[in-house]
C-alpha cells in the first residue's frame, strides 16, 4: 500500500496487513509528520490504491500491450544511426561479440560486454524527454522512451531493464510516478538489485544519498544538471558495480 504524506509529498510504502479498513497513523520518515490514514483522507485519496483504471492495477488480459518504443538516433528513419542497415548492425554486434575475451567458470559473466547495451527506460516530462534520450543513446545506452504511464509499465513488464530514469512529475494526470515506483517496489530483492532507479527532480539535491534511500531510488539528479546526466549516471553506476563486485562474481552475474 502506498500513502502520500500531505506535508512533503513523500510516498510511503505501508504493509498491506495494516490496511484493514480501520483508521491508523504512521510517521513520515522524511519530515516526521504524523499521517492519519483513513478511507477518506487526502493521503489515501492520492495513493495508488484509489487511482483505479491504471496500468498497475487493471488486468491486461484483453488488451494488447503498448510498451515504450525504442529511441533511435537516426534522423531519417527507423533503420538505425546514420542510415545503418539492420544487416550491418547485426554484423557489427556479432563482430564485437566474437572479439570479446572468453571466460570460463562461474565468473564468466562478471564483466559486462561492450555490445550488451544497458536497457534504459526514460520517463520524463516532454520538455526533457528527447534531449535526455539522445544524450544517453549517444553515450551507449539502449533507450526506451515512455510517453505515458501505460507505455512505461508495459515496457517494464516486457523487458528486463537495467536503468529507469523517472521524473516525479511524469504523467501526473495518471500518477505515473506512483505506479512506476510501485512496479519497482514489488520486485523481488534479486530483481531489484539488478535495476538502477534514478530520480530526475527539480527540487532534490544531486547525489543526495539519504533522500535517494528514503525514496527507494539508487540516485538523484537535479534537473539543473540534466546536461551532465550521462556523466553522473556513469559515475554512480561504476560506484554501484564496485559495491556489488564480489557479490556479482560469486553469482556469476554481469555488472549493471
Amino acid at each position: 500500500m502506498i500513502i502520500v504524506c500531505q506535508k512533503c509529498s513523500s510516498r510511503l510504502q505501508v504493509d498491506d496487513t495494516k490496511a484493514t479498513g480501520r483508521p491508523f497513523t504512521i510517521n513520515c520518515p522524511k519530515c516526521n509528520t504524523t499521517v492519519d490514514c483513513r478511507t477518506s483522507t487526502p493521503a489515501v485519496e492520492q495513493s495508488a490504491l484509489t487511482v483505479g483504471e491504471s496500468p498497475a492495477t487493471k488486468s491486461p488480459r484483453f488488451e494488447q500491450p503498448t510498451p515504450a518504443p525504442l529511441f533511435e538516433l537516426n534522423e531519417n528513419g527507423p533503420a538505425g544511426p546514420a542510415g545503418e542497415s539492420a544487416t550491418e548492425k547485426l554484423v557489427e554486434v556479432l563482430s564485437n561479440l566474437l572479439s570479446q575475451p572468453q571466460a570460463s567458470g562461474r565468473h564468466a559473466r562478471a564483466t559486462r560486454p561492450s555490445w550488451d547495451l544497458r536497457k534504459t527506460l526514460v520517463c520524463l516530462l516532454e520538455e526533457n524527454r528527447e534531449s535526455v534520450a539522445r544524450s544517453l543513446a549517444e553515450d551507449g545506452y539502449q533507450v526506451f522512451l515512455a510517453q505515458d504511464t501505460r507505455h512505461a509499465i508495459d515496457r517494464m513488464r516486457e523487458n528486463e531493464l537495467q536503468v529507469v530514469i523517472l521524473d516525479p512529475r511524469f504523467d501526473s494526470a495518471e500518477q505515473g510516478a506512483v505506479f512506476i515506483t510501485r512496479e519497482v517496489n514489488i520486485l523481488r530483492p534479486a530483481q531489484r538489485r539488478r535495476l538502477f532507479l534514478v530520480l530526475l527532480s527539480p527540487s532534490l539535491r544531486t547525489m543526495d544519498g539519504h533522500t535517494a534511500f528514503l525514496n527507494n531510488a539508487n540516485a538523484i539528479i537535479n534537473t539543473d544538471e540534466i546536461k551532465e546526466l550521462p556523466r553522473l549516471l556513469d559515475q554512480r553506476l561504476r560506484a554501484y558495480n564496485e559495491l556489488y563486485k564480489e557479490f556479482n562474481h560469486v553469482l556469476g552475474e554481469t555488472a549493471l
